[in-house]
Formats: structure tokens, sequence, C-alpha cells
């Protein structure tokens, strides 16, 4: 009875840990600097999407997908597709012109090409007489995953206790909003589930709503007219930075990021964000690593590793497996304790949404 206790405890702690927050405690210094920046030239306005499409997606039953090869005269810069009938078509906007700064890599011109699912590629127009523009900025191409349903396996180790739980990603989008859900669960202690909403916007994912619940649930609310995020746990509100995410769209618009531009994120290059949890934000800083070969529990798959070093003496350190068959979403992602203490969330199938 006290083994089965003991191991029934470990569980209910790898569920409130943070399984999927990557973080082991939420702090902001206001004076630290940001590495992630973007100058955008926004297209002309258009009428309020809808996320209903989204929502559709997300209550559709489950059907089976083996995950995409990339087709052989695909050239380098085309993105990746899961090759679903069902999928969108892909949102074509206006050219928009961005300039985004995410990597120690040096950043090249990109060449002009009709615009992609977020293309922004294209030069400013042409200088009028009332007004000279600047010379074209360096571009950068932002390739938002298909929607798709990822189960993972997820296991781990608990003050010496190993324990197995049930993972999923969630996620749609229709070109125009986005909605992601990734839940942890076990069938005698419940779940923990992550939400985030937003919208698909020229550079990459604009959160609105991001979630945490175990048993109930606190959320952050992102207001880009007064910058700054709002708390429902009535912590203190903080400064809404260019380019932010939440612990849950970082996954997406890293996705979207390099499956945009594979090229760019070459080994020793960098990704900075300010990430938002459910209580308050920190800077999350993402090292690009090799392409390896994974044996996951649904089979062989290639993936780029990115990895988070710990900032504080009980910070876990990060790693995350990118797959490009999949649109960059995550296949693996592992937290590793300064004790030993580990959780490893491995793909196991991919679906349909």
């Amino acid at each position: 009875m006290l083994l089965t206790a003991a191991v029934l405890l470990a569980h209910w702690a790898v569920l409130r840990a943070a399984p999927l927050a990557l973080a082991a405690h939420e702090s902001l210094d206001a004076g630290s600097s940001w590495a992630f920046t973007t100058r955008t030239i926004a297209p002309p306005d258009s009428a309020t999407p809808s996320s209903s499409v989204v929502k559709e997606r997300l209550a559709a039953p489950e059907r089976r997908l083996s995950p995409a090869r990339p087709r052989a005269d695909q050239g380098p810069t085309r993105p990746h597709s899961m090759g679903s009938e069902n999928a969108l078509a892909p949102e074509k906007y206006e050219p928009s012109a961005i300039e985004t700064i995410a990597t120690n890599a040096p950043i090249e011109a990109a060449s002009v090409e009709a615009p992609t699912l977020l293309a922004a590629a294209t030069p400013d127009p042409a200088p009028t007489a009332a007004a000279t523009l600047p010379a074209a900025k360096a571009v950068r191409r932002f390739t938002v995953p298909p929607s798709a349903r990822l189960k993972y396996d997820v296991k781990g180790e608990v003050k010496g206790f190993p324990y197995h739980v049930n993972g999923e990603l969630r996620w749609a989008q229709d070109g125009k909003t986005y909605e992601a859900r990734m839940e942890i669960s076990h069938f005698l202690l419940g779940s923990r589930v992550q939400t985030s909403v937003g919208q698909v916007v020229s550079h990459g994912l604009e959160p609105t709503r991001f979630g945490d619940k175990v048993r109930s649930e606190v959320a952050a609310h992102f207001d880009y007219d007064k910058n700054k995020v709002t708390f429902s746990a009535n912590t203190p509100d903080v400064p809404l930075l260019p380019g932010a995410q939440d612990q849950l769209s970082v996954f997406m618009q890293m996705a979207a990021m390099v499956g945009g531009e594979p090229s760019r994120f070459t080994k020793a290059s960098t990704l900075s964000f300010q990430a938002v949890g459910p209580r308050s934000s920190e800077t999350w800083v993402f090292n690009v690593g090799t392409t390896e070969n994974l044996s996951m529990p649904g089979g062989d798959i290639s993936a780029l590793r990115l990895w988070r070093d710990p900032t504080g003496e009980f910070d876990p350190k990060a790693e995350i497996w990118l797959a490009p068959s999949v649109g960059y979403l995550p296949v693996r992602i592992r937290l590793t304790q300064p004790n030993g203490d580990f959780v490893d969330q491995q793909w196991r199938d991919t679906q349909k949404p």
C-alpha cells in the first residue's frame, strides 16, 4: 500500500511539475536584453477572422495520418506539407516587408518569390516623389505548420519512481487564427492541459490567450493595444515585448521559423523569446544543434535538436526535437532536473485533426 501511494504521488507530481511548460519558475527581469525583434509593414486591414474552422478541426474525429515525405522536386525554400486532402488552402497575404533578428548566424537577403502561406517576402514598393523608402531589408519567411494531432508516450522518473502517462498535441490553424492544446493525462489522476489561441500574422503567431489547467485554470491575456500581459491569478502585469509567445505557442512559432527557412538555423545559432506563462513571463533562449535520427514509439524519424540551458539552480535543462516530416512540430520534448528527475515526451502517432 505504501509503495502504491508513493507511485501515485510521483504520477501526481509529474502532472503538476511542468512537463509542458519547460520552466521550473517564472520571472522576467524588466531590464534584461531582448534578442528577438521585428520590423514590419503590415498588410491592409481586413475583416476580423473567424476561428470557427479551427474549432471544427479540433472537434473532428481522429483519423490516422502517416508523416509525409518531402517531394523530390521541392526546392529548399518551399514549405513542408503533411499532404492532407483536407488541409486548408494557404492564406495569401499582401506582400509585407519584415526584418527579424533571432539567430547569431548572418542574415543574407532572400530571393523574391510568390507568397506562400506566410510569405512577407518582397521588398518595399518603389519610392515615390513624396517619400524615400529605405533600401530592401533582410527578410524572413514563416511557414506555419499544417493542422495536425500528435500523440505521445510520456515517461520519466520522480524521486526514483518511474512513471508513464499519455500526451497529445492538438494543433489547428486556418491561415488567420490558430488554436493549440497540449494535454498530459493519467487514467487515475486526471490531466494537465495547456491551451493557446491567437492570430496567424506575417511574422508567425500572435497569441491572445494562454491557459494552464490542472484542477482549475489560470490564464494570461495578451493586450497588444496597451502592450502588456495580464493574468487571471492577480499577479502583476508584465510588458508585452515584440515577438512574444506563450509557453505553448513557442513550439509552433519555432516550427514556423525553422520551416520557413531551414538553412538559416545552423548549429550554434540561437532563438530568443519572451515566454509568457500563466502567472508571469521570462526570457527563453534556445540553442540550435544538428539534425538527429530518432527511434520513437511511432518509428524512426529525423528531427532538428534544440535545447535550453538552465538559468537558475533549480531549473531543468530542456531539449526539443522538431521534425520536418510533420511540419517541424515537436516530436520529442525532454526535461532533465538537476537532481536527475526527468520527463521524456516521445512521438507515437500523427493523425488528422
